[in-house]
């Protein structure tokens, strides 16, 4: 059974920067997308960043050039290192694994599980 367990959340100023781990354990398929979802109460699930199987990145628009996300598949991990941080920030983080990155926001289109983990809250303040 696949379980995504992150750490690292909290709090900082604005400006400031955290460091977001996830760690996989159980066998999760080579092939798999991962990458982190933020959820703020009462908004839609929005995709911040993934990494395919073939390690291409992508970004939210609205953290393109502040965050920077890495997997280290000897480790079976995925990190997420968010720079410059705004209050609009502010959210729960999830890490998450699906066999099609798109599945990530949306939970699922018939390709197989999608994994989340807990969730980290992070909260910005000024």
């Amino acid at each position: 059974q696949v379980q995504l367990q992150e750490s690292g959340g909290g709090s900082a100023q604005a400006g400031g920067s955290l460091r977001l781990s996830c760690s996989v354990s159980g066998s999760l398929d080579n092939d798999y997308c991962m990458g982190w979802i933020r959820q703020v109460p009462g908004k839609e699930r929005e995709e911040v960043a993934s990494v395919d199987s073939d390690g291409a990145i992508t970004f939210a628009d609205s953290v393109k050039g502040r965050f920077i996300v890495s997997k280290d598949t000897t480790k079976n991990a995925l990190y997420l290192q968010m720079n410059s941080l705004k209050l609009e920030d502010t959210a729960m983080y999830f890490c998450a694994a699906a066999f099609w990155c798109v599945d990530l926001e949306t939970g699922g289109g018939g390709a197989g599980p999608v994994y989340y983990g807990q969730g980290t809250q992070v909260t910005v303040s000024s």
